[in-house]
């Protein structure tokens, strides 16, 4: 048992593990306020240019008697069942924000942050005699059995 529990706590203690639990809780708190800028911000704009349209009270009725309901509450309240179509682009466009927005973050995170230098690759090294390439520290070609100097 303790052993597990050194093995969780080693887990846990993991760098990527904690930027994850950060990311996780910024990301909940982005959408908050991304939500809060298309139901407040947005909406109502886009409300008033198409003519007071309310996106997230368009429904359509599943008894098909369309006109007889004036709101969602008032065809759920008869017991008809609403097939409500305005909530799912309201969230389709909350997804479009936040995805737009992340896409912003990350392009600039991406100039902000310096750019990490790859090492370096060694050049295999080669047998001088049938030129297959050969552990730096062979003294004999594993392909022509030659004998090769040690680096």
């Amino acid at each position: 048992m303790k052993k597990l529990l050194k093995e969780f706590k080693d887990f846990c203690a993991r760098g990527n593990i904690l930027e994850l639990a950060v990311g996780v809780m910024i990301g909940g708190a982005f959408s908050t306020i991304v939500t809060s800028l298309v139901n407040d911000m947005l909406m109502p704009v886009i409300g008033l240019i198409t003519g007071g349209v309310n996106l997230n009270g368009l429904f359509i009725p599943l008894d098909l008697q369309f006109g007889e309901y004036k709101s969602i509450e008032a065809a759920q309240a008869a017991g008809v069942g609403t097939l409500n179509y305005g909530a799912f682009l309201q969230n389709i466009f909350n997804f479009l924000i936040i995805a737009f927005c992340v896409f912003l973050l990350v392009k600039l995170m991406s100039k902000i942050l310096p750019k990490k230098e790859e090492e370096p690759k060694e050049e295999p090294r080669k047998c001088p005699f049938c030129k297959g390439e050969v552990d730096k520290e062979a003294v004999k070609c594993p392909h022509c059995t030659s004998d090769i100097e040690g680096k």
